[in-house]
């Protein structure tokens, strides 16, 4: 039997996986971070795969709640950062904030920081990753860290930028309220270049 072309039509756009699917399905780049098998959970306790971070852009740091000095200057920085986006700019940016300490960073203590710096959840994920997978992940995003006998920790204070994919595309050291101008700049330049797909994470 011989279908009409716009049933032909229809029923070859139902078979063909949206983009979203499509994209989810590809191999990542060998240079993407999400190569990485770790496991994390979100300030709502959702258990998330780091590969899960794929499919927008974000700037992503490395934290710990019980920090009361350079940590909440990150976390100030990445609002001042969204700030200085448009609109359009602001719905493409994902920001992602890693704790180094599974032990007390439990679901609890990431929306307490979150609610303490008024944060626009919208587009935001404090992610705790298992204890085993804290050292892989911040080795893949070279942030040097060490825990101290009074339970504070030292470590870098940067915001890396990843393009969809994980591929790190810039850095910065400099935190503060004002965003650091050539890395605001790389962010919109690569925010210019994004399509979003259909679904992907805050």
């Amino acid at each position: 039997m011989k279908l009409p072309l716009p049933m032909l039509l229809l029923l070859f756009a139902i078979c063909l996986p949206s983009a979203g699917a499509y994209a989810a399905g590809q191999a990542l780049p060998g240079d993407s971070v999400y190569q990485l098998d770790a496991r994390l959970t979100d300030q709502d306790g959702r258990p998330l795969a780091w590969r899960d971070l794929r499919g927008r852009p974000r700037v992503v740091s490395m934290f710990y709640s019980h920090c009361h000095l350079m940590c909440p200057l990150i976390i100030e920085s990445g609002k001042g950062l969204q700030k200085s986006l448009s609109e359009d700019e602001y719905r493409k940016l994902g920001v992602a904030m890693i704790s180094l300490d599974p032990l007390r960073d439990d679901s609890a203590a990431l929306t307490a920081v979150a609610q303490n710096h008024r944060v626009k959840m919208e587009h935001w994920l404090f992610l705790t990753p298992v204890q085993a997978d804290v050292r892989a992940i911040a080795g893949i995003l070279d942030i040097r860290y060490r825990p101290l006998e009074d339970g504070s920790i030292n470590h870098t204070s940067a915001w890396l930028l990843l393009d969809a994919e994980g591929r790190i595309v810039a850095r910065s050291e400099v935190t503060g309220i004002q965003p650091d101008p050539r890395f605001l700049s790389q962010v919109k330049e690569l925010l210019a270049t994004h399509r979003p797909t259909p679904v992907q994470l805050p």
